[in-house]
């Protein structure tokens, strides 16, 4: 039987294109779905069918749904520092909840989610795996919240309606082709350039390459188990061992100031007060701490056994993504420099 098409939800996104550009080198027929107006670059050069929407959109999900066999939705608002959290829960949760309703009438092989994971329950000591749920409370604030309750949403209409649904717990990305400058990429392209004056001591965090990631969610694809959840990261890694390998392949002075952890806590206080009066995003605030404080290992060996997943180790992935800032930089001051007076 010739396999169906897949459909690519938030295409646009740093995951969403890598999984798009995996599908389309596989020879897959392809279809994605964009909000209208949304910057494109990462697939603009692949041979897609698009559709534009959004997940509320629900005429526009059906016809791009109808008769494929895989769902890949990578739709997130990452946004933790809004002052109202209300968009987070719109899109993250409530978003979904339109998506899951078109999926449930159906006839797909699996419906792919991107889950975070930051949905696993990690403690200090203990190595976390997927019967591990987090605990919310309060200080982890409403970002962590709407992933949680984006993915119990999943997980329920896979085991109360039938969606072939699997949730796939992704780390932190790290990659080339980062159009739209991800948080984690802006960090890689202020180290590479030799603007980031200090390492975070005592920070660390969980860690995948871009690619790894996209290629897991195509193996769950394949070969997932409806109703299961799937950890995607390949090891955790130090801030001070991010920005050092950022800055030795962009060529820049590798940071030699230290910042404790009550002083990033400092720094916090004034990033978090800063981003209530402005209403702007702030890469350091107490809520972005402590859930970088709350790391700790977690365990994909699930994705491996069951999947067939083999992630490269993610010091190649920082470096790539070093590679590609440096890169761009010279392009664009070649472009200029060409340009007529």
């Amino acid at each position: 039987m010739t396999p169906g098409p897949k459909l690519v939800i938030g295409a646009n996104g740093f995951l969403g294109s890598h999984v798009t550009r995996q599908l389309v080198e596989s020879g897959a027929d392809v279809r994605v779905m964009v909000r209208e107006g949304a910057k494109t670059i990462g697939i603009d050069d692949l041979a897609v069918q698009r559709f534009s929407g959004d997940m509320f959109d629900t005429e526009v999900v059906r016809e791009a749904m109808a008769g494929c066999d895989d769902v890949y939705y990578c739709v997130v608002d990452t946004r933790a520092w809004l002052r109202d959290p209300s968009p987070l829960f719109r899109t993250n949760v409530e978003g979904t909840r339109s998506v899951l309703e078109v999926a449930r009438s159906m006839d797909l092989r699996r419906f792919v989610f991107t889950s975070s994971y930051v949905t696993i329950g990690r403690r200090r000591g203990h190595v976390a795996n997927e019967q591990d749920t987090l605990r919310w409370h309060r200080s982890l604030g409403p970002y962590a919240l709407s992933r949680l309750r984006a993915e119990e949403l999943v997980l329920r209409y896979a085991d109360e309606h039938g969606v072939p649904a699997v949730a796939m717990c992704v780390s932190t990305t790290y990659g080339g082709r980062d159009w739209n400058m991800t948080p984690q990429g802006a960090m890689v392209a202020g180290a590479a350039f030799g603007k980031v004056p200090f390492v975070m001591d005592g920070i660390r965090l969980e860690a995948v390459g871009v690619d790894d990631a996209a290629a897991a969610l195509i193996l769950a694809a394949e070969h997932g188990r409806n109703g299961a959840r799937y950890i995607v990261s390949e090891k955790m890694v130090t801030n001070a061992d991010l920005v050092c390998l950022a800055a030795e392949e962009g060529g820049a002075a590798v940071p030699r100031r230290t910042v404790s952890v009550p002083m990033l806590y400092g720094m916090a206080v004034m990033g978090s007060v800063k981003a209530r009066l402005r209403g702007t995003p702030e890469r350091l605030t107490l809520r972005s701490l402590r859930l970088m404080r709350a790391e700790s290992e977690v365990d994909h060996s699930k994705a491996v056994s069951e999947l067939g997943w083999r992630p490269k180790p993610v010091e190649e992935s920082i470096r790539a993504a070093a590679r590609f800032w440096v890169d761009m930089r010279a392009a664009k001051r070649k472009a200029k420099a060409a340009q007529p007076e």
